[in-house]
């Protein structure tokens, strides 16, 4: 499921490394030394922020 989201990957000048970001995942957020660091970090946080809001029968948003 996580495929069909949008990933979003930046360099933050103030922290030093890659941030990644689901826009659709509201605050689930991911950071790493390299993109593909950032990405697999990522995945984690949001299969955990997906798993958590299943858990207490929060509304997961679609994909755009």
């Amino acid at each position: 499921m996580l495929e069909n989201y949008q990933m979003v990957i930046w360099w933050d000048d103030d922290d030093n490394c890659y941030i990644a970001d689901i826009p659709e995942l509201e605050g689930c957020m991911a950071h790493g030394d390299t993109p593909k660091q950032a990405e697999e970090e990522m995945k984690i946080a949001a299969k955990m922020w997906l798993e958590t809001a299943r858990k207490y029968g929060e509304e997961i948003p679609r994909p755009r």
